[in-house]
């Protein structure tokens, strides 16, 4: 598994890559207590998203990925404690422009859906 952008990505606050190949990739993210958003141990949807990203990116796999927009729902809460696995495939590419479908689920149960539209761009976008 080569995984060729976000090299420095914190893999404990956005997941562990478990497969990267020809436009696909998985990402296990176990949610933590400091994910929780409330005493009640809702993880603040801003972790599942960022796992949803990071799968996103690794499916483009290109050093200079960055992403443009999203559409995403999410359908169903995430309890501090719980394993969840985004699951990301690449639709379409029209010149630098890539379509990524992710999906993040627990148990075979979908708990987040998105279309990530990412650029593929000449250089690093800080540059």
């Amino acid at each position: 598994m080569n995984i060729d952008t976000h090299r420095h990505i914190d893999q404990s606050l956005c997941g562990k890559p478990l497969y990267v190949n020809n436009g696909n990739s998985q990402v296990e993210l176990v949610t933590t207590p400091q994910m929780a958003a409330d005493e009640q141990g809702l993880v603040h949807g801003g972790f599942i998203f960022g796992a949803a990203d990071y799968a996103a990116m690794i499916a483009v796999n290109h050093p200079h990925v960055v992403l443009g927009a999203s559409d995403v729902k999410f359908l169903k809460p995430v309890r501090v404690g719980e394993t969840v696995l985004a699951q990301a495939q690449v639709q379409e590419v029209k010149g630098k422009k890539y379509w990524v479908s992710v999906s993040v689920t627990k148990d075979g149960v979908e708990l987040f859906q998105g279309m990530f539209t990412c650029f593929v761009l000449d250089k690093h976008v800080l540059e």
